[in-house]
């Protein structure tokens, strides 16, 4: 029996184009002691990154898959093939990189290996949606001698920033992210200067702020004015608006704002012609305003959501959904007197006829820093199976 522990280096959250970076140890758990004690044998070890793409048939029309690429090898259950057994199609893959060969391992003896493997830049974030799932995994295949593969997987989660693998390094070290208490070597230094990088441009992406007016009316004239100070953001940031119903015609009522994300199939993979898109909320903001002059929402954009993207098969993007309620006639408050002369009551009007409409103002979601996403990752860093 040999326990297999995969552990990586930093989290399970990383940017495209960043260093995975995996120890995997390989363990014969039996003390020397024990009477069933004996060596034990691996013929070799192999890892791979991939990621796999899943489509609900119900949404998404793929093209026929091509015959003719059957590999009559991947059935055999001693050849190494990451996505063995998982659904959907294999879309990116890295080469496959040989962990060791015929490794002896005495009673109570470990062994590890470490895997570092580039992100590809060109492939699409991880996603979970209503239509598609993108979904990355670090593949470790073990096999003994003269028996089927096992294989261990590691699922991780993977941020793209478009953008990053085409900006020019500045030649000038002094004005480069850096760290100075670390000499690496040239090649080395840029790939751990990519997440410093990639979080100076997402800081001047979404720190620009400019103020943004917005006159909200419907047929019967003006219900109020809305006021946001950036349109572009990182996941964990929080979209902070204000009203302002004081120089309005039309009394509001109540008003939502729902944070929503809009995932649409392209054209030419649509199931049905004019499919409609899916919608997922991700927070609200509900508030009853009659009399009230101004009021403000504040919704939080989960670290564990999908940034907005594009691939040539789905497109994600960011949006506020607002919904108004408002008074289809004059004012709503009724005065009633008691049976005293000075005593006053206010009550409510016990009916009245209202206009609903809603207004949609799309947003920028930009990724933020893996470290960060990786604090509420569903995945687990660390990944064990015994063969």
């Amino acid at each position: 029996m040999i326990e297999v522990l995969a552990k990586l280096g930093r989290g399970s959250v990383f940017l495209a184009g960043e260093v995975l970076e995996c120890v995997i140890t390989f363990t014969n758990p039996l003390s020397a002691s024990s009477t069933s004690a004996s060596s034990e044998m691996l013929a070799w070890a192999s890892a791979q990154i991939h990621c796999q793409f899943h489509a609900s048939e119900n949404r998404v029309a793929l093209p026929p898959s091509d015959g003719s690429k059957h590999d009559v090898q991947a059935e055999n259950e001693t050849v190494f093939v990451p996505n063995r057994g998982e659904r959907g199609q294999c879309i990116l893959s890295t080469p496959p990189k040989i962990l060791f060969c015929d490794l002896r391992l005495d009673p109570g003896e470990s062994k590890s290996y470490s895997y570092c493997e580039t992100l590809p830049v060109d492939g699409p974030p991880s996603f979970r949606g209503q239509s598609v799932k993108y979904v990355y995994k670090l593949t470790i295949g073990c096999q003994r001698v003269n028996s089927p593969i096992k294989l261990l997987r590691v699922p991780f989660r993977v941020l793209v920033l478009h953008g990053l693998k085409d900006y020019q390094f500045p030649q000038d070290e002094a004005v480069a992210p850096s760290n100075p208490f670390l000499e690496e070597e040239e090649g080395l230094k840029k790939d751990s200067r990519l997440a410093d990088l990639a979080t100076e441009l997402l800081m001047v992406a979404t720190s620009r702020r400019s103020l943004h007016l917005y006159n909200i009316s419907n047929t019967r004239g003006k219900v109020g004015t809305f006021c946001i100070f950036k349109t572009v953001y990182k996941i964990g940031e929080d979209v902070i608006g204000t009203f302002n119903f004081s120089e309005g015609d039309i009394p509001c009522l109540q008003f939502s704002v729902s944070l929503q994300t809009e995932e649409s199939i392209q054209e030419e993979f649509q199931r049905r012609r004019g499919q409609p898109v899916s919608f997922t909320m991700h927070a609200r903001h509900q508030e009853s305003c009659l009399h009230t002059a101004q009021s403000s929402f504040s919704l939080p954009i989960p670290l564990s959501s999908t940034p907005g993207f594009t691939t040539n098969i789905v497109s994600l993007k960011w949006r506020l959904h607002f919904e108004f309620v408002t008074s289809g006639e004059s004012a709503g408050t009724c005065l009633v007197r008691g049976n005293q002369s000075e005593a006053v009551t206010w009550t409510g009007v016990e009916q009245m006829e209202v206009d609903t409409f809603s207004w949609d103002l799309p947003i920028k979601v930009l990724p933020t820093n893996p470290i960060l996403a990786s604090y509420v990752s569903q995945f687990s860093s660390t990944n064990s199976i015994t063969i």
